[in-house]
């Protein structure tokens, strides 16, 4: 009977002492995190990692220690290691007081999104509207996302969700306008976005979106203007310099695009911003129009080193590659008006045996009207008359150039054109030209004119 008591003593006095370590265990959980915390406050990240992973090391399912970590590593600008550890807690993890979920969740999905898991970041904002059916913030983040991933119409509703909780959410509102832009609605899509305006005119990332509006409308002077607002908010500044440089571009006052394209890219130390890309993408274009082709070369050589695939940056890169070694398509390509026709004259008249009588500087080149030029002196008889239009802009000449060009010759009485490009001829141009009296003469056939002696 006596060892019956003994045993039940001792079987007591194990409860027990489990009881109390238990008790200790979790009293001093929430310290230790809470030391954490300050810690993070203090901005001492790394001494607050340094005690998280200690915890870890002794318990590795204390969640709440994983957390403080992971908010250790989001702290020091380590975020793959921070959403790893949050990734953890996600599978595992029970939430309580000292694991709010709802906090936990909002910064998970952050986390996400940075790293481009949007399906999943989506998912985690779809629980946060379960969990706080009263935020609107949750909406509006549900629909970035779904807006990211090109979900137009799942985007809308969410955006909906949010202003029908939230009249005054001036970003919805901006977002719902874009989209509503988008679709061609654009009296709903100024209507939404002004309304974001009234309610916070402050709110500068709404007059992104209506300078994207007013230029594809193009009223290149009223989107300057909301650009120019626009780059008050950081997280649009680059994005609005680039569009406003567009809107000059369009109004061919290239040297003010100039000045926007390269404080767009000062904007990004690392240059491997996409914008930024894009940034290079449009000054080169620049460059190519001012027929400043070297520069052009450097920016699209910056972005291939960036990005292989980026737009045409592989075949402009190509196109050109011939021109540091051929001075004469160099020359066409680069030089001022006055020595240009001076090219355009000597090319007529070697390359195709026609005496220039007039010629006149035009946006892509020059045209001139001539006569046959291979025998005698042509003022002392009547001879056939030809239009030559000479283009040297980068675009490919398009079909109504062509056409344009044929009226102009028969309204001059003349027998025949012929066009010729250092940027080719698109493939309507070539089908309309085709039996008719005009000839057009693309980049192989032009060099071979130039280099003529």
């Amino acid at each position: 009977m006596e060892s019956v008591w003994i045993m039940l003593i001792v079987a007591v006095s194990v409860l027990i002492i489990g009881l109390l370590v238990f008790i200790l265990k979790n009293f001093s959980s929430p310290k230790k995190a809470e030391s954490i915390s300050k810690l993070i406050k203090q901005g001492k990240n790394q001494a607050a990692a340094k005690l998280a992973k200690q915890i870890i090391a002794k318990d590795p399912k204390n969640y709440t220690a994983h957390y403080y970590l992971g908010k250790a590593y989001m702290a020091d600008n380590r975020g793959e290691l921070a959403l790893m550890e949050f990734k953890t807690i996600n599978e595992n993890a029970l939430f309580d007081s000292n694991l709010p979920e709802v906090q936990f969740r909002k910064e998970f999905s952050t986390l996400l999104m940075k790293f481009g898991h949007n399906d999943e970041a989506l998912r985690e904002c779809l629980l946060l509207t379960k969990l706080e059916p009263g935020s609107s913030e949750n909406y509006f983040n549900a629909g970035r996302i779904a807006e990211q991933q090109n979900r137009k119409d799942i985007a809308l509703g969410f955006y909906k969700k949010c202003v029908a909780i939230d009249k005054r959410n001036e970003k919805a509102h901006a977002s719902i306008g874009y989209i509503l832009f988008q679709a061609k609605q654009y009296n709903e899509a100024k209507r939404e976005l002004d309304l974001a305006i009234s309610i916070n005119p402050e709110s500068y990332s709404c007059y992104y979106y209506l300078g994207k509006l007013l230029k594809d409308s193009k009223d290149y002077g009223g989107a300057v203007k909301a650009f120019d607002k626009a780059q008050r908010d950081n997280e649009f500044k680059q994005k609005a310099l680039i569009e406003r440089s567009t809107c000059y571009m369009m109004a061919n006052r290239l040297d003010n695009a100039q000045i926007d394209l390269q404080r767009a890219i000062e904007l990004d130390k690392d240059g491997s911003k996409s914008d930024t890309l894009y940034a290079r993408y449009f000054l080169a274009a620049c460059y190519e129009k001012s027929r400043k082709i070297e520069k052009a070369i450097e920016q699209w050589q910056l972005i291939y080193n960036k990005n292989h695939s980026f737009r045409d940056v592989t075949q402009k890169l190509t196109e050109y590659k011939d021109l540091q070694s051929n001075d004469n398509m160099k020359d066409y390509l680069t030089c001022s008006d006055a020595e240009f026709i001076e090219i355009c004259k000597i090319a007529a008249l070697k390359g195709l045996g026609i005496a220039a009588q007039q010629v006149d500087v035009k946006k892509y080149g020059c045209e001139m009207l001539g006569v046959d030029g291979k025998d005698g002196d042509w003022r002392n008889m009547r001879k056939q008359s030809f239009l030559i239009r000479f283009y040297r802009n980068p675009d490919p000449v398009e079909d109504s150039a062509v056409r344009e060009a044929l009226d102009k010759s028969k309204s001059a009485g003349c027998g025949k054109a012929f066009l010729l490009s250092s940027a080719e001829f698109t493939r309507s141009a070539i089908s309309f030209a085709e039996n008719r009296p005009i000839e057009l003469i693309g980049k192989e056939k032009l060099e071979k004119i130039l280099s003529a002696k």
